[in-house]
């Protein structure tokens, strides 16, 4: 197990992916699931700065750490509570320069991950859980 608190500031998000990337080699993580652990880990970090807190400030927790088979990584903040799994998926039948802007990044975290789950903070905030399976085949495969 592996955690850490930084300021949701962009420049800290690196420190975040590397924390994920340290528990990925140390769990002897196939390369296909540790990219797909940091982009995921990237792209919910950087929702938290730029969307949860608006570039404000606040701090984002860190929880990384092997589960059975499964590497489970859990991101929580005090941000205004927003659960990325309402989302709806995307509509990639219309063309990308069509397409209204923004829920992209959620799908690509998606893509990503085996699973996503939301619950708020006590207190106010928000707790993401994401799940990825150290099996690197395709999750449609597994």
């Amino acid at each position: 197990m592996a955690a850490m608190t930084v300021d949701a500031n962009l420049d800290r998000i690196a420190e975040i992916r590397a924390l994920v990337r340290d528990v990925a080699l140390s769990s002897n993580a196939p390369p296909a699931c540790l990219d797909d652990l940091v982009q995921a880990v990237d792209e919910a970090a950087t929702n938290i700065v730029l969307h949860g807190y608006e570039r404000r400030g606040g701090a984002i927790d860190v929880d990384a750490r092997l589960v059975d088979d499964h590497i489970v990584i859990v991101l929580s903040d005090t941000a205004p509570t927003f659960d990325p799994t309402a989302v709806p998926e995307p509509d990639l039948s219309v063309p990308a320069l069509r397409r209204h802007p923004g829920g992209m990044g959620i799908h690509l975290i998606r893509l990503a991950t085996d699973s996503i789950a939301h619950r708020p903070r006590r207190g106010g905030g928000n707790i993401l859980t994401m799940t990825r399976s150290l099996d690197p085949r395709p999750k449609e495969d597994r």
